[in-house]
């Protein structure tokens, strides 16, 4: 602790001084005297009292000298302690590295300071592949080790010069002033790449780290610290979805591209909470008879400014940010509703999507809203793809298993597209199965007929329901009989629907 003021030690010393000088002064007479006078009138004379002050001046000084030596020590405690609360502000104590305070002051100057005419500063952003894998299984201890040697190997693969930075967690930066151009970006960001690829062993283990980075220069795709740092991120964005160590620069179609996902992404939540999604049916028939038999409910959004929005744009963005369990619990109550108005044994069918198997309660939830509905557990049929069950095949064997058992029926989509169908086939309880409408579409072709004959001559053998799924002409509906097939969806027979439209085929008996 720093002290500025005199302590009681101090006055001590000195109110002693002052006594003993006195105290001399008074008891004894320093300098000859006349033996005349007496002991009542000695008095202090001159040359006692100049005794007296430079005895006084001696101990002044001892304590001076003494307070300086203090505030000389004091001095350097305090320099030593501002430099340790410097460094710990703008180091990272893990790696050593500069963090994001520092970072953020040095990409700060360096806009304030335009590269030479020609050349780029390059923000770089780094985000390391399997990082969590290793903390998960082996620890953080282990995770911290990994990271301080990812700072090493990244502090030798920049040029002298340039800055490297933690930002957080197994996030990294790297600033590197005046690059001739993004060939002098690329080759840092190649050696990067390079040296993470050698495996990092940490105790007794080793452990393969890649790492995605995004690239941004100024200034030509940046002014400001926030836009350098935004448009980087977004390059590390994409250079991460190729799940692989990748760099990309920023492009402004990805800068397009982002804006547009978060755009979605607000609306999304919005079109959910005011059941802007609902379910188009499209009937599922019998390819002999044409009798409907069922139909598959579809999400449709129609926004007011976008217009249709693509299933296959809005559903990912719902998987990602959670909002998958919200939209189809909301659309199975829909349908099922619609279900209810139906004949009795008309099905309905649904998809279900991979991070719904992480959801523990979905079986609990969809049989609640099937007894709520009146809608028999047999009436439903949950479709769901065979990289979903690759996904999560645990998952799926609990959750889809519990629902078979139930009375739900399981149909494999998009069958034939799929990692390993027999291998599902056989080891996964299924009731039917639907031939991917990409073997449908081409079905004139002698290759692709015959690849649906054997799917089809598959599945009739593992005793299951074959439907084909894209059937848009009268051609493919004749194959497909030859072939064995028994039900059919597409345009040839109807396109999706309303729920208010879905009664309109039964007044024609079932049949399309």
């Amino acid at each position: 602790m720093i002290r500025h003021r005199v302590t009681i030690q101090d006055l001590s010393v000195l109110f002693a001084i002052m006594l003993v000088a006195a105290f001399v002064a008074f008891e004894f007479d320093i300098y000859e005297n006349q033996d005349s006078v007496s002991v009542r009138e000695e008095t202090i004379e001159l040359d006692e009292a100049l005794t007296l002050g430079g005895i006084l001046c001696v101990g002044l000084l001892i304590f001076s000298v003494r307070r300086y030596h203090e505030q000389k020590q004091e001095t350097r405690r305090r320099a030593a302690a501002e430099q340790h609360v410097r460094k710990l502000a703008f180091q990272d104590p893990l790696t050593g590295l500069a963090n994001r305070r520092q970072f953020d002051e040095a990409l700060n100057a360096a806009i304030a300071a335009p590269p030479r005419a020609g050349a780029s500063h390059g923000v770089l952003l780094l985000d390391l592949n399997g990082f969590k894998r290793v903390n998960d299984v082996y620890g953080h201890g282990v995770g911290d080790e990994l990271l301080t040697i990812v700072a090493q190997r990244l502090v030798g693969a920049v040029r002298e010069g340039d800055l490297v930075a933690r930002l957080g967690g197994d996030e990294f930066a790297i600033l590197s002033l005046h690059l001739m151009g993004a060939e002098a970006a690329t080759n840092i960001a190649m050696r990067v790449l390079h040296t993470l690829e050698d495996p990092i062993s940490t105790g007794n283990y080793k452990h393969q780290i890649g790492s995605g980075i995004g690239i941004a220069l100024i200034p030509g795709d940046a002014t400001s610290l926030q836009e350098a740092l935004r448009k980087a991120d977004v390059a590390l964005y994409r250079a991460k979805s190729e799940r692989r160590s990748a760099l990309r620069f920023f492009e402004e179609e990805m800068d397009r591209r982002v804006q547009e996902r978060d755009r979605l992404d607000r609306d999304l939540r919005d079109a959910i909470a005011t059941n802007s999604i609902s379910p188009f049916f499209q009937p599922v028939v019998d390819l002999k008879t044409k009798n409907v038999l069922g139909f598959e409910a579809i999400p449709r959004w129609t926004d007011a400014s976008l217009g249709e929005i693509a299933l296959d744009r809005f559903i990912p963005v719902a998987e990602e940010n959670g909002l998958i369990h919200e939209l189809f619990e909301r659309l199975l109550k829909q349908s099922c509703a619609a279900a209810a108005t139906w004949p009795s044994d008309v099905t309905l069918a649904l998809d279900i999507f991979p991070s719904q198997l992480r959801d523990r309660s979905l079986h609990s939830l969809i049989l609640s809203v099937l007894k709520e509905s009146g809608v028999e557990p047999e009436r439903l049929e949950l479709e769901i793809t065979e990289s979903a069950l690759v996904h999560d095949l645990e998952g799926a064997q609990v959750i889809l298993g519990a629902l078979r058992k139930a009375g739900v029926k399981i149909v494999l989509d998009n069958f034939g597209t799929g990692y390993s169908s027999l291998y599902h086939l056989r080891n996964f309880k299924l009731d039917k199965i639907k031939i991917d409408r990409s073997f449908i579409e081409t079905l004139s072709s002698r290759e692709s007929a015959g690849i649906v004959s054997a799917l089809v001559g598959l599945g009739h053998g593992l005793g299951l329901t074959i439907v084909a799924d894209g059937v848009d002409a009268s051609e493919q509906r004749t194959s497909l009989l030859t072939s064995g097939c028994e039900q059919g969806q597409g345009f040839f027979f109807s396109k999706a629907v309303p729920a208010e439209e879905t009664m309109e085929f039964f007044t024609k008996h079932y049949q399309i």
